[in-house]
C-alpha cells in the first residue's frame, strides 16, 4: 500500500506541475507576436502535455483508483473522501480545458487573451488547495 501511496503522490506532484506551467505557456504563447515564437511555444506546449500532463494524469487516476479499490470499505463512507473525489473530477475537467485551448492556441484560432490565461492560470492552485486539506486534515 506504501508503495501505491508514494507512486500516487509522485504522480500527482507531476500533475500539478504541468497545470501550473501549461496555462504559463499559454498567456506568452498568446503574447507573442512573431511566428518563431508561437512556434516554439506549440511545441513546448505539445511536448508538456503528451509528455508530463497527460500520462502524470492517468498515473494518478491509476494508484488513486487502484488505493481507494484496496480500502473501499473505509473511504466509501468518508464525506471528505467524496468532496475530494468532486475537486479532482474538476482538476481532470480544468486539465480537458487546458487541452481544448492547447488546440486552439495550435491551430492558431484562439481568442481567448493573456490576461484570460492569467487568471485561468490560478485555478489549479485553488483545487489543489481544496484537495491537500481534505486528505490531511479530514475536516468531515
Amino acid at each position: 500500500m506504501l508503495w501505491i501511496k508514494a507512486f500516487h503522490i509522485i504522480s500527482v506532484i507531476s500533475w500539478m506541475a504541468a497545470l501550473f506551467y501549461l496555462p504559463r505557456l499559454f498567456v506568452y504563447h498568446s503574447m507573442s507576436e512573431d511566428e518563431t515564437s508561437r512556434e516554439r511555444f506549440k511545441i513546448m506546449e505539445r511536448k508538456l502535455l503528451r509528455g508530463i500532463a497527460n500520462p502524470a494524469m492517468i498515473a494518478t487516476f491509476i494508484f488513486g483508483i487502484w488505493m481507494s479499490w484496496l480500502l473501499w470499505d473505509y473511504y466509501s463512507t468518508q464525506v471528505w473522501y467524496w468532496c475530494k473525489i468532486t475537486l479532482v473530477s474538476l482538476m481532470a475537467a480544468y486539465h480537458h480545458a487546458c487541452i481544448v485551448y492547447f488546440k486552439q492556441l495550435r491551430d492558431d484560432r484562439c481568442t481567448k487573451t493573456h490576461k484570460f490565461f492569467r487568471v485561468f492560470n490560478e485555478l489549479p492552485v485553488m483545487l489543489l488547495f481544496g484537495i491537500v486539506i481534505l486528505v490531511v486534515v479530514k475536516p468531515f
